[in-house]
């Protein structure tokens, strides 16, 4: 094992069947937030998504298509891939349930369970929605409907294999009730204690009437259920049950699963009493966060509001749009979507904050000294008030962060900003320039704004890589060198670095 700290985390994988939406990209930019993060503080990461390729639904429009499952899967697997890379998704891994990696690892949990006596073969009956993959009882339906998605449901009846969860129920609850952080937030922590505590029914595992799947061992007339199978990827990619090259080993359990409210109770319920019949320690946390909503309405097709991200994208850039779904709203919380916040946090937090500071210090040094940075002298109360802003926060930074509390880091950072440009004005440069005797003090008050801007840099890059990069570059630093070094962090910057001007980073949108 490495003697660096590891850390572990995950999107769900996504219905391959699925068109990639808001949604989506909102997940993942939160786990690759977390993954840049981790690793810009010194830990081993290991970042998982994948594809969720089985199921009824995917065989359905395979063959409607004249395709088979995989062919179809091979496809459409390439919308998610090619949004990740322009959304700059640092994945450790991407996970596909149609290969062999996976398909060995759920049908080896599968046996282990088996063999404890917690699978049993029997017959299911009741109402399936094959949108939702779901069953549901008669008393759940809305007006015989599914109570998810609102569509017709289907009496069905076969032969299934089951999982004892019933048997699970109190030792699910314990861990719950011991482990306050194992969901959040704390609602939906609420929520699925109340779920388990109305009692636990054993769960249908198998089905017969399709047969795109993992087959069952030993009985290949049954494929192997959506969750069962699904659940089982987070750690199929860490090469489980084989372990070759130790990732298991390293990174199990997983430090948070981050998920949509909406699949909850799958991984809450379902995935850890999985884990504690095969014998598997359970994953630290499971983050569910909330769904967005467009101009306040819900999102929807024969709305046409669906936010597409590649469009939003080419038209914002990428960073502004990772910016904007991890400041506007409060992780875990709904959010609502539109054009004229968009628009207002480019123009005031990027254009007029962030640029406006990066613009101005590079290019007084510039001006004053030829783009050198000299050697700063002994601080005045000014400069140390400036580094004990910036000393001051990195640890509650941290903290935020450590909550998935992604707005207000962004907040503390911006706090920053303001912090250095409020410097600016109080210190007023131009002044300082106009007398000789004082080159000594601008020289300082300039060396600490391009540390500032180096710090402010170091922070933003999980949330904007490609700023934080060309910042990097202007300030003639390797990004591949730099690290927050907790409370050692102010003062890094080498007198003597040559630093370039820059044109703005975020031109201002005319709203006119």
């Amino acid at each position: 094992m490495t003697s660096r700290k590891s850390f572990y985390i995950t999107t769900p994988i996504y219905y391959v069947n699925d068109v990639p939406h808001i949604g989506h990209a909102y997940t993942t930019l939160a786990c690759d937030v977390m993954a840049r993060y981790k690793r810009s503080r010194g830990y081993e990461v290991f970042f998982l998504t994948g594809t969720d390729e089985h199921g009824q639904k995917v065989e359905k429009a395979a063959h409607a298509k004249g395709e088979t499952p995989l062919e179809l899967a091979d496809r459409v697997v390439k919308r998610f891939q090619s949004l990740w890379d322009k959304l700059d998704i640092s994945h450790t891994d991407f996970i596909r349930t149609s290969q062999e990696r996976h398909k060995e690892a759920v049908q080896e949990i599968f046996k282990r369970i088996e063999a404890k006596g917690d699978i049993y073969l029997g017959e299911y009956e009741d109402w399936y929605c094959t949108p939702c993959e779901t069953f549901w009882t008669e008393t759940q339906l809305l007006d015989g409907n599914c109570p998810d998605c609102g569509r017709p449901t289907d009496k069905l009846k076969e032969e299934s294999y089951f999982f004892r969860m019933s048997q699970y129920q109190e030792q699910l609850l314990k861990h719950i009730e011991d482990n306050p952080d194992f969901i959040q937030p704390k609602t939906r922590r609420n929520e699925i204690l109340s779920f388990v505590r109305e009692g636990l029914r054993d769960l249908s595992i198998s089905r017969t009437t399709f047969s795109w799947g993992i087959p069952v061992p030993n009985n290949e007339k049954h494929v192997i259920y959506v969750w069962f199978d699904a659940l089982t990827n987070y750690i199929s990619a860490l090469g489980f049950p084989k372990d070759d090259d130790g990732n298991f080993q390293q990174f199990w359990p997983c430090d948070v699963h981050v998920i949509g409210k909406d699949i909850l109770r799958f991984h809450t319920v379902y995935w850890p009493t999985f884990l504690m019949a095969a014998g598997i320690p359970l994953p630290d946390k499971v983050f569910a966060h909330g769904w967005w909503t467009v101009e306040g309405q819900k999102m929807s097709k024969s709305l046409a509001n669906v936010v597409e991200p590649n469009m939003l994208i080419d038209k914002y850039g990428v960073d502004a749009i990772r910016y904007f779904l991890l400041r506007e709203v409060p992780f875990g919380l709904d959010g609502d979507f539109s054009h004229a916040a968009l628009i207002h946090r480019i123009n005031s937090d990027l254009a007029n904050d962030l640029g406006n500071l990066v613009s101005r210090s590079t290019a007084m040094l510039n001006k004053y000294f030829d783009g050198v940075l000299p050697v700063p002298d002994q601080p005045t109360a000014h400069d140390t008030a400036l580094k004990d802003a910036f000393l001051g926060r990195l640890d509650s930074i941290d903290q935020q962060m450590n909550d998935l509390a992604f707005n207000k880091a962004l907040q503390s950072i911006w706090e920053l900003v303001s912090a250095a440009n409020k410097y600016i004005d109080e210190m007023a440069p131009w002044s300082l320039a106009k007398e000789e005797s004082q080159t000594n003090r601008l020289g300082t008050v300039l060396y600490n704004l391009i540390e500032s801007v180096r710090l402010i840099s170091l922070l933003i890059e999980p949330f904007m890589p490609q700023t934080g990069a060309k910042i990097d570059t202007i300030l003639g630093l390797d990004p591949h060198d730099l690290q927050l070094e907790g409370q050692d962090s102010w003062g890094r910057m080498q007198p003597g670095t040559l630093i370039s001007k820059t044109e703005p980073l975020f031109p201002r949108i005319d709203t006119t």
